[in-house]
């Protein structure tokens, strides 16, 4: 298999899955002013992409030469195995050239899934990434910052949260230049925090007491079942707070460095950019 792909260039169509999501709202808009054509891949885009629906994949990877990848709502979903499996058929029959596959670190599901992508035949790059900084203001977490107390199951082990714009650049980077094929990339930020200290890092953004609360595991399931979270949401916090969270990723790596050649952003810096929005007013 080669070890390199060829730079970005007009003849290039990417197909970015998951172009809604907090990953792929960041792509889209990067590659296009990289003058990179780019084909949209979710339910809302014509033609349409649904993971749940393979009708319309032939069409949407018609003439796409790379696949940033995105799997709603998170690899680790039963079911994921299979789809990734067909999408790389697929890709295979349309010539694609280049996977990149976003991961989540310690998903044992996750990994099977990138091992379907690395034995594909394709160039890939894999992104595996810790939790991202954003849960908190684009994401499940938001109206309990906003609330000024953040209630979820009694964690104290560390977690390297990572910023989604640099998750976002590591994928552009893989899909535009030389030399990233065949790389895994593991990305964390550049520090540990417990769900307390990020309340502490939230309250000094905000200039607002933001109180981590922490609550038994089944009462935080029964929460979110009470909020009426669709159901694969509830799944997978569920499975996410009950395994990931457990310590094994509880580490640095220097994936961002490698791909970026720089440090990646720090959750503080984050959380002043978000707060100087006012995303986390109550009233928002």
């Amino acid at each position: 298999m080669n070890t390199q792909t060829d730079s970005a260039n007009s003849n290039d169509l990417v197909l970015v899955l998951g172009a809604t999501g907090k990953t792929g709202r960041r792509i889209v808009p990067s590659l296009k002013n990289l003058g990179v054509p780019v084909r949209l891949g979710s339910r809302s885009a014509s033609p349409s992409f649904d993971w749940n629906n393979a009708a319309n994949w032939d069409e949407c990877l018609e003439g796409v030469t790379k696949i940033y990848i995105n799997y709603a709502p998170d690899l680790a979903m039963p079911g994921a195995t299979d789809a990734i499996s067909e999408l790389v058929r697929r890709a295979r029959s349309a010539d694609v050239k280049h996977l990149v596959l976003l991961s989540g670190r310690g998903e044992a599901e996750a990994q099977a899934c990138e091992a379907i992508i690395q034995h594909s035949g394709i160039d890939w790059t894999i992104v595996r990434a810790s939790w991202f900084n954003q849960n908190f203001s684009e994401g499940t977490f938001i109206d309990m910052v906003r609330a000024g107390q953040i209630t979820l199951p009694d964690v104290s082990t560390p977690e390297p949260f990572v910023d989604v714009d640099d998750i976002a650049e590591v994928a552009v980077v893989a899909l535009t230049q030389p030399g990233h094929a065949g790389e895994l990339y593991e990305l964390t930020g550049p520090r540990m925090l417990t769900l307390a200290e990020v309340a502490e890092e939230l309250s000094k953004a905000t200039g607002r007491t933001i109180q981590y609360r922490p609550v038994t595991h089944d009462a935080f399931v029964q929460g979110v079942a009470d909020s009426g979270a669709p159901q694969d949401v509830l799944w997978m916090l569920d499975y996410l707070f009950a395994t990931v969270l457990d310590g094994r990723n509880a580490y640095l790596t220097d994936g961002v460095q490698r791909a970026l050649g720089r440090e990646p952003k720090d959750f503080a810096d984050y959380a002043r950019e978000i707060a100087a929005t006012e995303t986390w007013n109550a009233a928002a």
